[in-house]
């Protein structure tokens, strides 16, 4: 081994050490910020060591990529609102899976070319393109739900699952004539059923289990880029990609267990799932809520003894948390014990409601997990809910028809008052009907939930 290979050698193998122990501070809120230094370090050195390559003989479409594709970034990172980052999640994963697919046919026409194709080659190149192509077209659909161009409820039809391993099989098949030297049209039938079967899997998947689709879409997306890896004989490619495709879906196993939802439904477009109405409304029709002021909910929380907020996609939306902030310490200023109830999937990807918390500086041991926070709902004075809907609903334990049936909850309902903060009375993203909203227990406080809690803190002042 050259000097030169063995320096590179030596470069990714620190590199592919950094991002394992980014990922490993990305386990905990307290280690996350250094984690991801971790890992800027592990990418910055792996980018420099590549490009100092002697493998790299031309710099100039490497500078424009680069430019075009780092200015498109940057623009984005500041424009984008927190509200909007599933979005750009999962858009981001649709541009992994189509660089796998144009990896896999540019290496094609190379080595094609150069008379240098085999069987192994010509099977790391279907397997990456049809993850790849998977991984594009479901990711965009996961865009368009999460972004609200595809409607959240999900889509199914009768024999879908039939459909879908038919069309399985058949790109299965493609993808073995394509090895076999079944040239271009085998490779464009395999990507081309790939990419229709990437639309089917995730159409089926409702709104209530996008943070899960994410997940797994961050796990194909990985296993993509380790695919392009074996095509580009870049071990650090390989490593980053195993990394990311395995630490994605064993993500996307934790959250399926703490849904009750099976990982094999989710993978497979629904498979197994019930044929839930889309709504779940039942019992409720008819059936008022009552609502309250602000000031009434302020006399409510200043005498509690203990209250637990719990924060959602509402709180995500107005961008409250600086203003929770606030109220946490106008509450315990007045000796009210506060926590924060945090669902696996509120919000709309993995961790979000943690980002947002720690982001006002909320410290960390006033955030409490689901299975840790529910059984102290029970003893809880005041339940202070901002905009998390799907994730609050009783019906997922009492409605078999609803769609959110089996989905662990957070038990706020069992609180002697809740007080739900809400813009108005539509649904939540799974487009159920909360039943929570028409418990005794329950007063809904209508408006933005960064306006609401503000007054809620200026009333205690008031106090």
């Amino acid at each position: 081994m050259s000097m030169a290979a063995s320096t590179l050698a030596v470069a990714y193998l620190i590199a592919a050490v950094l991002f394992i122990l980014g990922l490993k501070g990305l386990a905990s809120p307290r280690t996350a910020r250094a984690g991801n230094l971790y890992a800027m370090a592990g990418m910055t050195l792996a980018a420099l060591v590549t490009l100092a390559s002697p493998q790299v003989a031309d710099y100039g479409w490497i500078v424009a990529g680069v430019a075009i594709g780092g200015g498109i970034g940057a623009v984005l990172a500041r424009r984008v609102k927190m509200t909007d980052m599933p979005q750009l999640v999962a858009i981001l994963h649709s541009f992994v899976g189509l660089a796998a697919v144009l990896v896999a046919l540019g290496t094609y026409f190379t080595h094609r070319d150069a008379g240098a194709l085999n069987a192994l080659l010509m099977a790391e190149l279907g397997i990456g393109s049809f993850i790849g192509a998977i991984t594009f077209t479901g990711s965009v659909i996961a865009f368009g739900k999460l972004q609200g161009l595809i409607g959240s409820a999900p889509l199914r039809f009768a024999g879908q699952h039939w459909v879908n391993l038919a069309l399985a099989l058949l790109m299965v098949g493609f993808a073995g004539q394509f090895v076999l030297g079944g040239g271009l049209p085998a490779f464009a039938a395999m990507t081309a059923l790939a990419l229709l079967l990437g639309v089917l899997l995730i159409l089926p998947i409702g709104g209530a289990d996008m943070p899960v689709v994410v997940s797994m879409l961050n796990s194909y997306s990985g296993w993509a880029a380790a695919a392009t890896g074996f095509t580009l004989h870049n071990e650090l490619l390989i490593i980053t990609g195993a990394l990311v495709g395995a630490s994605g879906a064993i993500l996307s196993y934790i959250m399926c267990r703490a849904m009750n939802r099976s990982i094999l439904s989710v993978i497979f477009g629904g498979f197994g799932a019930g044929e839930a109405a889309a709504a779940a409304g039942g019992g409720v029709e008819g059936r008022s809520v009552k609502s309250a002021a602000v000031e009434d909910a302020a006399f409510m929380l200043e005498n509690a003894g203990k209250v637990i907020i719990v924060p959602g996609y509402g709180l995500a939306v107005a961008q409250a948390q600086h203003a929770t902030a606030e109220l946490v310490d106008a509450l315990e200023k007045k000796g009210v014990e506060v926590k924060f109830a945090i669902h696996p999937v509120a919000g709309r990807m993995p961790g979000h409601m943690n980002v947002l918390l720690a982001e006002a500086d909320i410290p960390y041991d006033k955030v409490f997990e689901m299975e840790e926070i529910n059984p102290d709902f029970a003893t809880c004075d005041v339940a202070l809910v901002l905009g998390a809907n799907d994730v609050t609903n009783p019906a997922a334990k009492t409605d078999r028809a609803s769609p959110i049936y089996g989905m662990p909850i957070l038990d706020v309902h069992r609180a002697r008052q809740i007080f739900f903060v809400k813009r108005s009375m539509k649904p939540g993203y799974a487009g159920v009907d909360n039943a929570l909203f028409y418990q005794d227990n329950c007063a809904l406080v209508f408006g933005d939930a960064k306006k609401v809690v503000e007054g809620l803190t200026q009333a205690l002042g008031h106090s």
